[in-house]
C-alpha cells in the first residue's frame, strides 16, 4: 500500500534542517533500573507537587509518592522499589528549585499493591484514571494530559489530533513508539475519541517516515476506522510537529494568540503520550518508563532506550558505552529546542524525549556577528514575527513595542536563529522580551 497523499496545507517559513534520524531502524533497549533514582516533584507545566513519602520508608514500583490538589500537576510515582533515602531541593533546568525523592532500589522490582487496571464508566471515570495514570505531555511540553482532555460542555471540539510529526534532528522515540506499538496508539485513539466524545482523529506524520505511514494506515483499515481516524503525510520540514503549526496544516484553523487548540475545536496530543496512556488503561501501571533517543557524534552506541524515569543522564550515557570523544555540548530535547545540561548528573524526567551528545563539529556555532538587515529571521519565523525589532525592543525595555510586535505569540521554536547568517541568539532575546513584558 503506498502513501496517500492527504491535503496539507503549507505553513509559513520555517526550516529545512538536517535529518540525522540513525538509529530509526533499530528497535528500542530496555534499560536495567539503576541502583537509584532521583524524582523530582515536579515534571510536568503547573503546581510542583507535596512529598506523600518520609526519608526511610519503602516503597514499590508505581506507589505515589508526590502529588498536589491543583488541577495542572500530575502525580509522581516511583519508577524504582526501594528505599526513600533523601528528600531534598533540586534545582530545575528552568531555575525553580523544587523537592526531589532519592530512592535507593533494592532489586526486587516489587509492585505497588494497589496497583489495579482502572474502572471506567463514564467521562469522568476516564478523566481521573488519565490523571491517576501520571501522564503529562511526553513529547517534550509535559502539560498534565487530564487538563487538556478535560473539555467542559461549552466547548466543541470536534477534531483529535495526534502528533507524530517528530521534525528535530537525531529524534525517533516517537517513530519507535509507532513502529513496535501501533496497537497501543490505535486503541487509546479509540478510547479517547469515545470517552471525551470527538468524532474523527487525524494523525499527522512527516512524510520522511514512509514505513509508520503505512504501518498506521493499514492498521486502521483493518479495523474499519478509515472514516474517523486518518493519517496524513506531512512535508519533511520544520517546524510542522509545533502544535499551532499542525492545527493549521491538518486543519486550514488558525489558533489565536494567547488561544488554546479546543478554541478552534482541536485537541493536540503526542502519539507517544496516546499509546503509554493505553497502556495505563489496560495495566494500572503509571508512567515510570520513558522511551528515549540517544544520539550525537560524541556517542558510542546510539540507540533508543527505554529508561525508568529519575536515572542519572551520566549512566544512560554509560550505558550506550560512553563518550567515543569529548561532546562540545549535551542537549536535553532535540538541537532546536533542547535544554543544554551544566552537568550530567541530573535525572531524566517525564518530558524528556532525547539525550544528544554533540561534537563541536556537529554544534558549528561561529561568533555571531552584528545584524546585517537581511530580513530572513523574518522569512523564517513561521508566526510571521519580526525577530529584530523584538530584540531592539527587549534591550529597550518598551514593554508596548513588545506587545504590539506580538513576542508572546513566539513559540521559541528556532527557525529564526537557524537562518541568521550572522548567528545571533535571538530565541534568547525573544525570551528576554517575553520576560520583559512579565516585569521580570
Amino acid at each position: 500500500m503506498g502513501i496517500k497523499k492527504q491535503p496539507i496545507t503549507k505553513i509559513r517559513g520555517g526550516a529545512r534542517v538536517p535529518h540525522e534520524k540513525v538509529t530509526a531502524e533499530g528497535g528500542s533497549v530496555r534499560m536495567p533500573s539503576p541502583q537509584t533514582v532521583v524524582l523530582p516533584l515536579q515534571q510536568h507545566i503547573g503546581a510542583p507537587c507535596t512529598p506523600l513519602v518520609k526519608v526511610g520508608e519503602q516503597v514499590h514500583i508505581g506507589q505515589v509518592i508526590g502529588d498536589s490538589d491543583a488541577f495542572v500537576a500530575a502525580p509522581i510515582h516511583a519508577t524504582v522499589s526501594g528505599t526513600v533515602k533523601a528528600i531534598s531541593p533540586y534545582l530545575l533546568a528552568n531555575g525553580n528549585t523544587v523537592d526531589a525523592v532519592q530512592i535507593e532500589n533494592d532489586g526486587q522490582d516489587t509492585l505497588c499493591p494497589n496497583i489495579s487496571v482502572p474502572k471506567i464508566n463514564n467521562v469522568a471515570d476516564f478523566i481521573q484514571a488519565v490523571r491517576q495514570s501520571g501522564m503529562v505531555g511526553i513529547g517534550g511540553a509535559g502539560f498534565p494530559l487530564h487538563g487538556k482532555l478535560a473539555i467542559k460542555k461549552e466547548t466543541m471540539v470536534d477534531t483529535l489530533i495526534v502528533n507524530g510529526a517528530e521534525c528535530e534532528p537525531y529524534i525517533t522515540a516517537d517513530y519507535r513508539e509507532m513502529m513496535e506499538n501501533s496497537k497501543h496508539v490505535l486503541d487509546g485513539i479509540e478510547l479517547i475519541m469515545q470517552y471525551v466524545g470527538i468524532p474523527s482523529c487525524l494523525i499527522g506524520i512527516e512524510e520522511n517516515k514512509p514505513k509508520a505511514i503505512t504501518l498506521l494506515t493499514k492498521a486502521i483499515a483493518q479495523r474499519g476506522m478509515e472514516k474517523r481516524v486518518k493519517v496524513k503525510a506531512l512535508p519533511t520540514r520544520y517546524p510542522y510537529g509545533a502544535e499551532k503549526m499542525l492545527i493549521w496544516a491538518l486543519t486550514k484553523r488558525k489558533v489565536p494568540l494567547g488561544g488554546l487548540p479546543s478554541d478552534v475545536g482541536a485537541i493536540v496530543l503526542n502519539i507517544s503520550s496516546v499509546s503509554v496512556l493505553n497502556y495505563y488503561l489496560g495495566t494500572g501501571i503509571p508512567l515510570i518508563r520513558k522511551r528515549i533517543t540517544v544520539d550525537g557524534g560524541a556517542i558510542l552506541w546510539p540507540q533508543n532506550l527505554f529508561v525508568p524515569i529519575g536515572t542519572s543522564v551520566k549512566e544512560i550515557i554509560q550505558f550506550c558505552g560512553n563518550f567515543i570523544q569529548e561532546p562540545e555540548k549535551i542537549i536535553l530535547g532535540g538541537p532546536m529546542m533542547g535544554l543544554a545540561l551544566y552537568n550530567i548528573e541530573g535525572p531524566l524526567m517525564k518530558q524528556n524525549n532525547a539525550i544528544l551528545c554533540l561534537t563541536k563539529e556537529e554544534m558549528y556555532a561561529p561568533e555571531n556577528a552584528p545584524c546585517i538587515r537581511c530580513g530572513r529571521c523574518a522569512e523564517a519565523c513561521p508566526m510571521n514575527l519580526m525577530p529584530t525589532y523584538i530584540e531592539r525592543y527587549g534591550k529597550q525595555g518598551n514593554v508596548e513595542a513588545l506587545k504590539k510586535h506580538g513576542v508572546a505569540g513566539c513559540m521559541e521554536c528556532g527557525s529564526c536563529a537557524y537562518a541568521c547568517p550572522a548567528r545571533r541568539p535571538l530565541v534568547q532575546f525573544l525570551r528576554h522580551g517575553k520576560l520583559v513584558i512579565r516585569g521580570k
